[in-house]
């Protein structure tokens, strides 16, 4: 064959597998950081990135990573991959620095995210708490009272229009704290103005002025947790790719930092304008 043509024939063929390969990228470029955070399967920073059962809550916006539920948006502020736990810190929680009154918190049902293992204080509520019943059973743990004892000596607190060391029957240590039929924690229902959650105590239990303030939840994996899956996304993770999938059918994708995607990983991943541009220089020595 004409060593003039080969090259022209290459072109061709890399010019007509080329989108075939790209069609299946994700229509955002995806990332394994956002922020400060590590972003690991079953996360994704976009659309066609990480699991896509997972995609409709967890997106990445100005560098924050954001849970996105039916009573808003919440950072996310840490992630445990080892305990398959997040932290959420809603921006109108209470913290010993910043009281304030709270709208409800939720998840939706079909999200695969549950209540982790935070305490809940329920603050400025009706007194007494201890009357504070949900569906017949009480709410509030006796035995934790300290703890409202503790936050009513934050300065903040009169931002919730109670006095410095205010009664500690207006507050209720919700733990286990569950949500409702809605999904929610239903603060006007429970007839209590604002919330604080502790997601650590930092060795620390009576200084509120240290604690780490948040959320916990747990989550299930995603879209491709099944043992061949799992093993495969690993794989795809350790070959330097980032664990996606390829809407409509959510097969799984391989996605490499060439610009290509793979069914497997990136250890091979096949680049056919590298190919055509080796091959094209190549073939021009020879032809000299």
């Amino acid at each position: 064959m004409d060593s003039q043509i080969l090259p022209f024939i290459i072109f061709l063929i890399a010019v007509t597998v080329t989108p075939l390969l790209s069609s299946a990228a994700p229509a955002t470029p995806c990332q394994s950081n956002c922020g400060s955070l590590q972003i690991k399967y079953p996360f994704g920073t976009g659309y066609g990135c990480g699991s896509p059962r997972f995609e409709p809550y967890i997106t990445c916006k100005s560098n924050q990573l954001l849970l996105t539920t039916h009573t808003g948006s919440y950072l996310i502020t840490a992630i445990s991959y080892k305990d398959s736990t997040l932290t959420i810190t809603p921006s109108a929680m209470s913290t010993c620095n910043s009281m304030q009154q709270s709208p409800n918190l939720g998840l939706d049902w079909a999200s695969p995210f549950q209540l982790g293992p935070s305490i809940f204080l329920l603050l400025s509520c009706t007194p007494p708490t201890s009357s504070l019943t949900i569906k017949g059973s009480p709410v509030c743990d006796p035995s934790s009272t300290h703890l409202c004892a503790t936050i009513y000596t934050c300065p903040a607190v009169v931002n919730l229009s109670l006095p410095l060391f205010p009664p500690t029957n207006t507050c209720c240590v919700y733990s286990p704290a569950n949500f409702n039929s809605k999904g929610e924690l239903d603060l006007r229902e429970m007839k209590c103005k604002g919330y604080a959650s502790i997601a650590s105590f930092q060795d620390s239990p009576t200084d509120p002025s240290i604690w780490m303030y948040g959320v916990t939840l747990k989550y299930t994996n995603g879209g491709f947790d099944d043992y061949y899956m799992n093993n495969k996304c690993n794989t795809c993770e350790d070959s330097g790719g980032i664990c996606g999938y390829s809407p409509p059918t959510n097969s799984f994708l391989c996605i490499c930092n060439s610009g290509f995607n793979a069914s497997t990983d990136c250890y091979n991943n096949y680049n056919p304008v590298q190919d055509y541009e080796d091959l094209i220089g190549t073939s021009t020595s020879l032809s000299t």
